[in-house]
């Protein structure tokens, strides 16, 4: 790909053309994607991917699939981008050897083990760091390289000023070790696609509410639901805003040339799910976009970002409306702004907006249309119910009268007494574009060709030589099996050998350049020629279909980067509770239960201070430690929370992310469940980098919780066996955006601090919402769940940290219920009585949750 040297201050790398990456859930995705300009596709196998629900390929798939790739000139990356259990880990295995086999271009990883499973087996088999991982600075960028990743993924909810300074950071932290060079580590962003609310990687929702983890491939876009806003235990009236959990769909189109400024290698298109006709569309969208953006960038000798103007024609928004749309936005690129991220009125696929209905009159309605409509399109009214049957159907006619236009449906399409003036219209289809986008990809004939070189040299009674170079590196050679003769009337001149060499309709070449060494006045039949085009053809395509030479390791296997197994358990140690609080009286509650380690985690990192003196001016402080916890996510500029958390001087801390690992690194750590282990792989890793212990990930069940006690130590990990599970965490701020005018936390009044605010679902659960340091929310399951059954099958197991979070109940809940699980640990309680004792003391009751399924 070009690149083009930049003078830019936060440039850390010469300015390089970003490869457009696009989705493929099926054959007929990954034929649209390359027909339409795609560098590069990505794709899922039938296991361990993060889109289950899509048809997906098979690992016998594969060999055809990467030599048509290759073919074409465009990468192929299989994603394996969920956790693995320990159980699969063998499976896993033999996937990686699979691809590496077929001559995949790349992983596509969010397990650490499985990183390191990849890296064990592979020196040089690369490998991308999954947007699951959660990565949002340049912390967490050295830590994938650390792991052996190659790329990585950049969570989406950073921002252009976000990635910039990423990149900034990576180039100044290498310098400061004395290179005098960047660090090289690509990063990938997201285009265009869904928004996920929560953070990649740490949304527990589809887990929580119906054991679907979203990070095995099991979404079930709870995110997509009507909620009710409830403050202060009051219904907010929020008109026809009840889609409060769900953006809009993400578009980069308006700020793609400041993301190739930025200097990421990858732009990434959203989509394993969607149509062939949604990936041809979106694709080529982008691709042209791309195409105009840096033929700006290099006639501008690609320091001259300073005005920017539009990359896209208007025709684009069209289309991109019409692929699927619940609305476009530039997501985080550009900041946050609470009050345009989410508009809450549906959580569908809309499309283009047509307008309002002003009239209707004998079946027929009257509309001034906003964007352009022909019989046959089909359409949607929206009386502002998206959760109820919508009327809508195909135009049958459209007649124009000064601006407004009547429009005809077939009789009997549509329920007239359901439709109102003032219904908005929405165009959801257009069968003549989908017709554009099929034929796109239709047929055996490349639409898209790539560049070569063909090289010719020769003098008169001597074989003519032929050789031709793709962008890749390939080179092929043919001598001609007659001779050259001296030309009495048309030698082969250059431009005679472009338009005999250049015929290269069918193949997946165009000839670019053709450099002519011939001695003056030769010529060769025109039949000779072709056979010689012919051939260097079939060269070119036989180098580019073979599998990529990826090294493995001889004498390494999965078990030979194991763990040692543990021995039988002989500990004489009593299992112990530990409680993490978030308010000053309910750490006080713990410390009168009598607890010995307490956890905190306060939305204000300053209270920290007062918690730890509390439990330092216990009576029983020698005996007493208390670690604290910095929020979730942290941002690139947000070093400061992290200063703020340490200035508590807390026996230790909680970590949640990679900055935390690092910043941390010199004090006693815990692992937190944010660092998604659930294997032992990942598990010894973080063992390796100093943690005491670890949480194990809420994505195991008890039978995978065994799996991971049995296959590593077991002393290695606390188990969380009662919270209210903590569902969505997420950038959007729903304090902001629905009880403020304001657009961040620097205009908004901080409602979160005022008022206790909660979302009620559809079954009538009202889950808690609180906000961080860092203005992120957190959704947390209204209902406490509770793994008493599971604890003693765990302790025989030699399991002895046990964990019990709290949220907002009083002292009193939080003494009786550390009480209750004393007495289960004790012996004297069984876990089902516990249960039931919990559900008569619970308002909302409390479920058994994911341990006992």
């Amino acid at each position: 790909m070009d690149t083009l040297l930049s003078s830019s201050p936060v440039a850390i790398a010469p300015l390089r053309c970003p490869d457009l990456l696009a989705p493929a859930g099926n054959w007929d995705c990954a034929r649209a994607a390359v027909e339409n300009g795609a560098d590069a596709i990505y794709f899922g196998l039938d296991r361990f991917n993060a889109r289950m629900r899509a048809q997906n390929f098979t690992e016998a798939d594969l060999p055809e699939l990467m030599a048509f790739l290759h073919r074409r000139g465009v990468k192929g990356y299989v994603t394996l981008n969920t956790l693995v259990f320990p159980a699969e880990l063998a499976e896993a295995e033999q996937y990686v050897r699979t691809m590496i086999a077929a001559g995949v271009d790349a992983a596509i990883v969010q397990d650490i083990g499985i990183c390191r499973l990849i890296r064990h087996l592979s020196p040089d088999f690369p490998i991308h760091a999954s947007t699951q991982m959660t990565i949002t600075s340049a912390a967490g960028v050295a830590f994938a390289q650390a792991l052996g990743c190659n790329l990585v993924v950049l969570a989406r909810e950073c921002s252009l000023k976000d990635i910039r300074k990423i990149q900034q950071q990576l180039g100044n932290s290498l310098r400061d070790r004395g290179a005098n060079r960047a660090m090289s580590m690509p990063l990938e962003v997201f285009v265009h696609g869904a928004l996920c609310v929560a953070y990649s990687g740490q949304c527990l929702t589809s887990e929580s509410l119906g054991g679907r983890s979203a990070n095995r491939g099991e979404c079930a876009q709870a995110c997509r639901m009507p909620y009710d806003l409830i403050s202060d235990g009051q219904k907010v009236d929020l008109g026809d805003r009840h889609y409060l959990l769900s953006p809009q769909d993400l578009s980069g189109l308006d700020v793609l040339p400041d993301l190739v400024a930025t200097g990421v290698a990858c732009l990434k298109i959203e989509g394993r799910l969607k149509s062939p006709e949604y990936v041809a569309n979106v694709t080529r969208v982008y691709r042209n976009a791309l195409n105009r953006v840096w033929q700006m960038v290099s006639e501008r000798q690609s320091d001259e970002f300073a005005e920017r103007p539009s990359a896209s024609p208007p025709e684009d928004r069209y289309n991109l409306e019409m692929a699927f749309s619940r609305g476009l936005y530039t997501g985080w690129f550009r900041g946050i702004n609470n009050q345009e991220l989410v508009h809450a009125r549906f959580g569908k696929k809309r499309g283009v907006y047509l307008g309002e209905v002003t009239r209707i009159r004998n079946e027929r309605a009257m509309i001034r249309l906003q964007a352009p409509l022909k019989p046959g399109d089909g359409v949607v009214f929206d009386s502002g119910h998206p959760d109820a049957p919508e009327e809508g159907g195909r135009v049958y006619s459209v007649e124009m009268q000064g601006d407004e236009a009547t429009l005809t449906f077939g009789r009997g399409a549509i329920d007239w007494r359901r439709v109102r003036v003032g219904d908005r219209l929405w165009k959801t289809s257009d069968p003549e574009l989908d017709r554009q986008l099929r034929q796109s990809y239709a047929g055996d004939t490349p639409k898209v060709q790539r560049p070569i070189t063909i090289e010719v040299s020769g003098e008169a009674g001597q074989p003519l030589v032929a050789i031709a170079r793709d962008e890749q590196g390939h080179i092929a050679q043919v001598e001609s099996e007659l001779p050259l003769a001296i030309a009495q009337t048309q030698p082969l001149t250059t431009e005679r050998l472009r338009a005999q060499l250049g015929r290269l309709g069918n193949t997946p070449f165009y000839l670019d350049v053709v450099q002519n060494h011939l001695g003056n006045a030769t010529m060769l039949p025109l039949s000779e020629l072709n056979r010689l085009r012919r051939e260097l053809v079939a060269q070119l395509e036989a180098q580019r279909t073979q599998p990529k030479p990826w090294h493995l390791n001889p004498h390494t296997t999965l078990h030979t980067l194991l763990p040692a197994a543990p021995a039988p358990s002989r500990s004489s140690a009593s299992p112990s509770l530990i409680a993490l609080t978030r308010t000053l009286p309910q750490l006080q509650a713990a410390l009168s239960a009598g607890l010995r380690t307490l956890y905190c985690e306060f939305e204000d990192p300053r209270r920290y201070r007062e918690a730890v003196g509390l439990v330092r001016s216990h009576p029983d402080s020698d005996s007493l430690e208390i670690f604290v916890a910095p929020p979730r996510i942290t941002k690139p500029s947000e070093t400061w929370i992290l200063r703020q958390v340490k200035n508590a001087q807390a026996d230790g801390y909680l970590v949640r992310n990679y900055d935390h690992l690092q910043f941390f690194a010199d004090q006693r750590r815990i692992g937190d469940f944010s660092l998604n282990v659930a294997n032992a792989l990942s598990a010894d890793y973080f063992r390796r980098a100093g943690l005491e212990r670890l949480t194990a990930s809420y994505d195991l069940n008890l039978q995978q919780l065994e799996g991971l006690l049995t296959s590593c130590p077991p002393d290695w990990f606390e188990i969380t066996i009662h919270q209210h599970m903590p569902m969505f965490h997420m950038e959007h701020c729903v304090f902001c955006a629905f009880l403020s005018q304001g657009t961040d936390y620097t205009n908004c009044g901080r409602p979160c601090e005022k008022q206790v605010v909660k979302l009620r679902d559809r079954t009538g659960t009202e889950h808690i919402l609180q906000a961080d340091a860092g203005c992120r929310n957190t959704v947390f399951n209204g209902t406490a769940q509770t793994g008493a059954e599971a604890v003693h099958r765990l302790m025989q197991l030699g399991a002895q940290a046990f964990r019990l979070e709290f949220l907002n109940e009083t002292p009193a809940q939080v003494m009786q219920t550390i009480q209750r699980y004393q007495a289960l640990l004790e012996g004297t309680l069984s876990g089902t009585a516990l249960w039931k004792d919990l559900k008569l003391q619970n308002q909302l009751g409390v479920t058994r949750g994911t341990l006992n399924s």
